[in-house]
């Protein structure tokens, strides 16, 4: 559905589906949507989201949402980081955060799933393992973290105008970016207390792909060969996480176009700090493709069904 294409055929506006899709735009209808419909994706701005969510599962929908209207479940920090007040406080604790390889059991069982944001789907799967095992001093821990300009979205803003961004590389909402309580919050369910870390974004002048690059110290002295143990283990069998080991790295290129998560890890004896290396492309894994994967988890498909693409390398 579309405000603003009512009417218009999709291939007009996104031409790569050309003899593949014939469908048209239509006007959102409430009833409509949730009579035709398994599931609804609702891929609204931040705070416009719930006005619509809220009314489909009142109706009996099953909805993902990829704002972030319903990803935090303490109504009180959406004032400090979204600058508004939740307006459906009380459907936050039902909302499960949908990051498959942690939540996969509650996902397969709820009507409605919060799809991570970029950032924090990077950044959580980085430091799962560790945060499980509760080995992180997290005052240490800081977040280095680069994405493409395709991460602001399609509105036009100066910021993001070509001349603005190209040849150029920049910080940008430090320290108060509104993805931290999000990162804090996940983390902190698995490592059973609240984390407080720092984390600065960066633009990088490329289209798509995020790069996070996790320092942290450990509680407990361990050697690389069991980290990479830790890590084997807790990702076992996850069809979209892909452990690079040495000499291989993490790069944002390999995972274009494709829902996996490239992680790699390195101990520095000299610093005694870990450091942990992430790569998704920031609208697939990092948004649309989760979002899939949500679906597939809770209509009993095949997770990886429209998923498993590759790269597309020269």
């Amino acid at each position: 559905t579309s405000t603003t294409h009512a009417g218009r055929a999709v291939a007009d506006f996104h031409p790569q589906f050309t003899g593949l899709i014939d469908a048209e735009f239509s006007t959102f209808d409430l009833h409509e949507a949730v009579e035709k419909t398994d599931i609804i994706f609702c891929a609204l701005p931040h705070g416009k989201s719930a006005a619509i969510v809220v009314p489909l599962l009142e109706a009996g929908a099953k909805v993902i949402d990829l704002s972030a209207d319903f990803r935090l479940k303490e109504a009180g920090l959406y004032p400090q980081w979204y600058n508004q007040e939740h307006p459906s406080p009380h459907f936050l604790p039902e909302a499960v955060y949908g990051l498959p390889e942690l939540k996969r059991e509650q996902i397969s069982k709820a009507r409605l799933i919060a799809n991570p944001g970029c950032y924090p789907t990077a950044s959580i799967l980085a430091l799962a393992p560790l945060a499980k095992a509760k080995l992180v001093d997290w005052k240490s821990v800081v977040l280095d973290a680069k994405s493409g300009v395709s991460g602001a979205g399609r509105s036009l803003k100066q910021a993001f105008h070509f001349p603005e961004c190209t040849e150029n590389f920049k910080a940008y909402k430090v320290p108060n970016h509104q993805h931290i309580p999000e990162i804090e919050q996940e983390l902190g369910i698995l490592a059973g207390s609240r984390p407080c870390l720092s984390f600065t974004p960066h633009l990088v002048p490329m289209v798509r792909g995020i790069l996070i690059t996790a320092y942290v110290r450990l509680t407990k002295e361990l050697t690389e060969p069991d980290l990479w143990e830790l890590y084997e283990h807790f990702y076992e069998g996850e069809s979209f996480i892909r452990l690079l080991k040495p000499p291989r790295l993490p790069e944002t290129r390999f995972v274009m176009g494709t829902n996996f998560c490239d992680l790699s890890l390195r101990y520095d004896q000299r610093t005694g700090r870990v450091i942990v290396f992430s790569a998704i492309d920031n609208l697939v894994k990092g948004a649309s493709g989760q979002a899939v994967q949500n679906m597939n988890i809770i209509c009993n498909l095949p997770e990886e069904q429209g998923l498993k693409h590759v790269a597309p390398l020269p």
